[in-house]
């Protein structure tokens, strides 16, 4: 079992209630608009980091990171980007790269919009953890912890810090 940490939109924003939440998990995906490399830096050291790049990301962050992430975790298939959209309204970025391989689990950000719900077309999970940043528009500044057994995902927690 993986204990897994989301987040994104820390547009170069960091708080130190990250660091409580993330503490203990295994590792820590961070589903774009970093910000800076500095909150990379700062994410590596609570534990094992994998992040995607996002629209307002710079060079700093790029070097290191990708545009579309796919990856195994325990025995679940997992895909990251940026820009996603959402079940019924995937960006066309994604459509392709959902049909070509449909992961158990895609993760994007961008939005500012927690969303947490099973696609049932692609027969997978779909998350963006909101933004955990300050710009934006949002109120409530988010970040989800979950826990990854086999192919099943559970004990799934948000962090919600009011602005």
């Amino acid at each position: 079992m993986k204990k897994i940490g989301i987040l994104s939109d820390t547009h170069a924003y960091w708080d130190d209630r990250y660091a409580t939440f993330l503490q203990g998990c295994d590792e820590i995906w961070h589903a774009g608009d970093i910000g800076s490399y500095e909150i990379m830096e700062r994410l590596s050291q609570i534990a094992t980091l994998r992040a995607v790049w996002g629209n307002c990301d710079g060079q700093d962050v790029r070097r290191c990171t990708t545009e579309l992430y796919r990856f195994k975790v325990e025995d679940a298939n997992i895909m990251m980007k940026h820009i996603g959209g959402s079940p019924d309204h995937y960006d066309h970025s994604v459509r392709e790269q959902l049909l070509i391989e449909t992961p158990d689990l895609f993760v994007c950000g961008h939005s500012h919009i927690l969303k947490v719900m099973h696609d049932k077309k692609f027969n997978m999970l779909f998350i963006n953890p909101g933004a955990a940043g300050l710009q934006g528009w949002q109120k409530v500044r988010t970040l989800v912890r979950l826990d990854i057994e086999g192919k099943t995902f559970k004990n799934l927690e948000v962090l919600e810090i009011k602005r």
